[in-house]
């Protein structure tokens, strides 16, 4: 059997209302269950009260600590400024807004304590009140990362529970541009899972918009998937191939007859052909731009403050 303590690391944006509710709940459920714990809050670059409210629960706790960005890097930097800070034998990603129930942490710590996982990924049982709007981009983003990586993600979230060694090998990754939900797969190693229910929010509004959630899919499918440049060089060869045949169609037609209708054909097939080019520029481009920000090779956040300094 595992024993030790387990690092809880919640990323906050603008969560004034309910960064003491997180606090009293972890509290309440680790020691009700007798589990060591330490909770670290990572301020994503917060405009309103978190940072003073998560200052005051720091003095109030010890177990409480906090590190603040020096502006907005984004939850993916959150969570692993969280990572390189936990301290415990193993530590798990949980939402500040209390949607992912601190109860759950629980029954994920008893299946980590019995030595046969070093993983235990929180699985929803359902997507509770989400628009279809984005029920629908979701199960598209999911199956394409499936069908171009293999991954599946379906129903899962960031909230699980690691092993030390996996919270290591992480930590070791000198990647900037990263995704967590299936980078903490990436190692390998044994997993399991837990069902929970999504909860309500208790206070404020979800920081994610459209726009955020379609840079993330990118950002995704192009980190663990070259398929869209292979999709590029599959639309290059069938483009050539259409040309070809077009050659053909155009010198064994008699094309005094119908001149007005080969005319028509060839212009619908270069316009096709420009699109599917510039398409294949853009994809190419994106990854190109990818590339150049991990030369960069800047930081991923900057700590501006913190409770224990």
């Amino acid at each position: 059997m595992r024993n030790g303590m387990l690092s809880v690391i919640a990323p906050a944006m603008n969560e004034q209302d309910n960064i003491s509710r997180l606090c009293e709940a972890i509290k309440n459920v680790m020691e009700g269950a007798g589990i060591p714990y330490e909770l670290i809050v990572v301020d994503d670059g917060s405009r309103d009260a978190t940072w003073q409210i998560l200052c005051e629960e720091a003095k109030k706790d010890s177990r409480v600590r906090g590190i603040s960005f020096s502006r907005n890097f984004g939850k993916e930097s959150a969570i692993f400024a969280g990572l390189s800070e936990a301290k415990g034998d193993c530590a798990a990603i949980i939402d500040s807004d209390l949607q992912f129930p601190p109860e759950t942490l629980c029954a994920m710590y008893e299946k980590w304590q019995t030595g046969d996982f070093e993983i235990v990924e929180g699985r929803k049982n359902a997507r509770q009140k989400e628009t279809l709007t984005y029920k629908l981009f979701s199960k598209t983003f999911y199956k394409l990362l499936k069908a171009m990586s293999g991954i599946d993600l379906d129903n899962m979230c960031d909230f699980k529970l690691m092993d030390r060694c996996i919270v290591d090998d992480l930590n070791a990754l000198p990647e900037k541009q990263t995704f967590f939900r299936a980078l903490s797969d990436w190692p390998g190693y044994r997993k399991t899972t837990v069902p929970f229910d999504v909860a309500d929010r208790s206070s404020g509004t979800s920081k994610f918009t459209p726009v955020k959630l379609v840079k993330l899919a990118l950002g995704a499918i192009s980190s663990f998937s070259a398929a869209p440049l292979q999709l590029v060089t599959g639309c290059g060869v069938g483009s050539f191939i259409l040309s070809a045949l077009l050659c053909i169609f155009t010198l064994c037609f008699p094309f005094a007859e119908h001149g007005n209708e080969l005319f028509c054909w060839a212009v619908a097939i270069l316009l096709a052909l420009s699109g599917i080019l510039m398409v294949a520029m853009g994809v190419i481009g994106y990854y190109m731009a990818r590339i150049y920000e991990e030369v960069k090779a800047r930081p991923r956040w900057i700590v501006g403050r913190r409770t224990d300094r």
